[in-house]
């Protein structure tokens, strides 16, 4: 007779993840002064205790949610814009940041969340050290100007704004469609 299966076992790491998916869902509804550990701790299955001996404090998971959503956009600009340079490498990032990034509305509204958050000084650390390596990671990689590059990261926010209120190309507001043609004509 086959023993009855063992209860499946995770991994300190793979707990870990479970709970910054957990916060980066219960922060991005809610924002940081509005989310519970206790609720972070219901949706990753855990207790509120083991949230706290993985993490700290709130703030310290807070932290850590943002500054992986910051890594993993990072990752995601590398992976498209590998092999290229100049404008075609910002177009890359471009595409492939409304492709993953602006469909994922979780993720965009922690990131609102995040500058929202910078209010708290150890947040805000977080924050610009994270947006600091992507405009690093931009310029380095474009090799464009300062002005093409400030240009890239404003429609970055002009998009996240639209995204955050639910306007998409093609089904927006006729005043969204105008700023959207303006980021087409500077592109």
């Amino acid at each position: 007779m086959t023993p009855p299966a063992a209860a499946a076992r995770h991994s300190a790491a793979e707990r870990r993840e479970a709970v910054l998916d957990a916060a980066l869902d219960e922060f991005a509804e809610r924002g940081y002064h509005g989310a519970s550990t206790e609720d972070i701790a219901r949706r990753a299955g855990i207790s509120q205790p083991y949230v706290f001996r993985l993490f700290g404090t709130k703030r310290e998971l807070f932290k850590a949610v943002v500054a992986r959503c910051f890594r993993e956009a990072l990752e995601l600009f590398q992976r498209a814009a590998e092999g290229k340079r100049g404008e075609a490498a910002l177009d890359a990032m471009g595409g492939a940041y409304i492709e993953r990034l602006l469909v994922d509305r979780k993720r965009l509204l922690a990131q609102m969340q995040a500058y929202a958050a910078c209010d708290d000084p150890e947040i805000r650390e977080v924050v610009r050290a994270g947006y600091g390596d992507l405009v690093a990671y931009v310029e380095r990689v474009s090799g464009l100007s300062p002005a093409a590059v400030s240009r890239f990261f404003a429609q970055g926010m002009l998009l996240n704004v639209f995204a955050s209120m639910g306007l998409t190309v093609g089904e927006s507001e006729p005043w969204a469609e105008r700023l959207l043609a303006g980021c087409r004509e500077l592109g």
